[in-house]
Formats: structure tokens, sequence, C-alpha cells
């Protein structure tokens, strides 16, 4: 079998299509993590474990002695030092936030044993196609990254220095590599269907390369927004104006600190945060809206759909989220259609990259 532009390819399309199922299996378990992750941060679960042990970690504490060990490592930690002690935390409230913690690193593990064991069938059974190789091969590196980095943010918020939470760069440098990870595990997913049709792989056009900047910049700071615990200073009230679109009442938010500059503002002020995180998000919008237009000029109607779905709901999300308080179904929810978004844009970018101008929306 050879692609459009002759270049060869081991295997046939029978075996092509294992590999695109597999690799959207992983893709829809990232999405799973994403959600699992927000669920994690909105109880407080991501600093009960206190240890990084990649394979015994796997079995959580199954005696009493051993929960109770534990639970005095815990209890070491600035986070029940100032916040969960003197509020009486009980070895059941620490097993309720120990649970998603431990959940969250057992379906990490999953999701590399997922991607890994099938990538060693395939490359044994030499049906991997030519070029392909090297770009699984960064997929598996961006999911090792993404183990080191997520203990590299629970270490930050262990040390005696520390506050009650992780390191919000740190935070935001973890979801951005899962939400990097999905966006190339879609990618080379459509990439392979498009090979089984004979088709060259698709490009990164100059708008779409525009449309995942201001993408990943909204995500960003949306990633700020949650480590610095910013959803909750606008206010709350279901419908209230003074909480969306205002902020406390005014349209830009009183108390910005300033004083290390614009910039420092930016990234460590929860109030500048927000506001640029809920105002940016309707630039989003707009080249969003024009992508979604594209598409549907390229007969790619499906892709259409799913992106104009995926940030309508996104941006009701947001909306709700505040107007709630940051009540948590609808936070992770929130967090889940972010990572549904950002799979619904690759899709849309590859439509628009690809080089054919037919079947764009099957």
């Amino acid at each position: 079998m050879r692609v459009s532009d002759g270049r060869p390819i081991l295997g046939t399309s029978d075996d092509i299509a294992p590999m695109v199922r597999w690799l959207l299996f992983v893709a829809a378990l990232v999405v799973l993590i994403v959600a699992v992750g927000g669920i994690t941060r909105l109880t407080e679960s991501g600093l009960s474990i206190t240890q990084w042990k990649p394979l015994t970690g796997a079995i959580p504490p199954l005696t009493d002695a051993q929960w109770q060990a534990e639970f005095a490592r815990y209890r070491q930690i600035p986070q029940y030092i100032d916040v969960n002690g003197p509020a009486g935390m009980t070895l059941a409230q620490y097993k309720f936030i120990y649970f998603w913690e431990w959940v969250h690193r057992l379906l990490a593990r999953v999701i590399g044993l997922a991607f890994a064991l099938p990538l060693a069938w395939f490359w044994y059974k030499r049906t991997i196609p030519l070029g392909y190789k090297p770009r699984l091969i960064a997929l598996l590196a961006l999911g090792g990254l993404q183990g080191v980095v997520g203990w590299w943010m629970v270490s930050s918020g262990l040390t005696p220095e520390a506050a009650d939470r992780v390191n919000h760069f740190r935070l935001a440098a973890h979801l951005l590599v899962a939400l990097t990870t999905l966006g190339g595990l879609v990618w080379t997913a459509l990439d392979l269907r498009e090979l089984r049709r004979g088709q060259a792989p698709a490009r990164v056009t100059r708008f779409s390369g525009v449309v995942l900047a201001m993408l990943f910049f909204q995500l960003f700071m949306g990633a700020m927004v949650a480590g610095l615990r910013a959803g909750y200073v606008a206010g709350m009230g279901w419908f209230s104006m003074d909480a969306w679109p205002l902020m406390q009442g005014s349209f830009f938010p009183e108390g910005v600190e300033w004083a290390g500059g614009a910039l420092h503002a930016l990234v460590n002020d929860p109030f500048l945060t927000h506001f640029v995180h809920r105002w940016w998000a309707w630039a989003v919008v707009v080249v969003l809206v024009v992508m979604g237009r594209r598409l549907k000029g390229r007969h790619a109607r499906l892709a259409s759909i799913a992106l104009h779905s995926a940030f309508g709901t996104q941006v009701l999300l947001g909306i709700f989220t505040v107007w709630s308080g940051v009540a948590l179904w609808l936070a992770v929810a929130h967090q889940l259609c972010g990572a549904l978004l950002v799979a619904a844009t690759v899709w849309g970018a590859h439509c628009l990259g690809r080089r054919d101008q037919v079947g764009l929306g099957m």
C-alpha cells in the first residue's frame, strides 16, 4: 500500500484500523483522567498521598496499621497542619481524599499500560506505518513526562514552606501536558485513518495554528484560575449579574495587586487571572466560529457540529460554575468539556489541513 505521494508503508488497511481504535481509546482515557483530576483538585485530595511509588503505589493500604501510617505522613504536611488538622479531620475523612488521589494515579498507570503494551505489540508485528514510530514514541514520552510532572506538582505542596496547595504553575504544566497528549493522540489517529484511504498526513494550516495557540493560552489561564482558586473571587448567586458578567459588581475587578507588574499579576493575582480567563474565552469563541464555518465549507459537517457543541457547552458551564460558587459537579464538567473542546478543535484543524477536499465529515 502507498499513500498519495508515493511513499510506501508497512502493513495493510486491516493492520491500521486497530491502531486507530487503540489511539482513540487511549484518548478517551485521557479525557477521563482529566475529569478525575478535576475531582481530585476540587476535593483537595491531591496531597493525600505523600509518596511516589510508581509500582507498589498501585496497592492502597489494606490494614488499619497501614492506614494509620499513611495518615501520619499526611499529618506532617502544611495542608493538614494549617487547614485539615484544625478542622478536625478524621481517618474516615482522610480515606475519602486518599481514594480520589489513588484513583487518579491508578488511572494514570492504566493509561500508561494501555498505550505501551499495544505499541509494543504493533511494533513486534511490524504493522506501524513508516514515519509513525517517532510520533508514537513521542506520545509515549509525553505520557511518561506527565507522570513526572504530576509528582513534581504534588511535591510542591509537601515541603514545610508550602501553602495548603500545590504550586499553580506546576498544576498548569500538569494539565497542559495531558491536553497536549490528548491532542497528539487524536491527530495521530486521524492521520492513520486517512492513511487507510491512501491520503497523506494532514498539516497544521496557519489559521489552525492561530486557533490552537489561542485555545492553548485559554487553557493555561484556566489552569491558573484553578491553581489560584480564582473561581471564587467573582462572587456567586444564580443568575446574579454581579458575579457574571460582572465581578463583585464591577466590570473590572477591584483588588488586583499590581506591585509586581502586569505580567506578574496576570499569572499570580486571582482577580486578574479570572478576568482574563473569562473574557479571552470570547476571543477564542470568535475564531472557533470562523473555524466552524470553514469546516462547513470543506463539507466537514460532523467536525463543525462537534466544535460548536463543545465550545457552546464550555461557555455555559463556565458561567454556571461561577454562579454556583464553584459547585463540584459543574466545575468538573467544565474541566471535562475543556478536554472535549481540545479534541474537537484538533479534529477541526485536521480537517482543514487535509490534502483532499471530500469526505471530511466522515
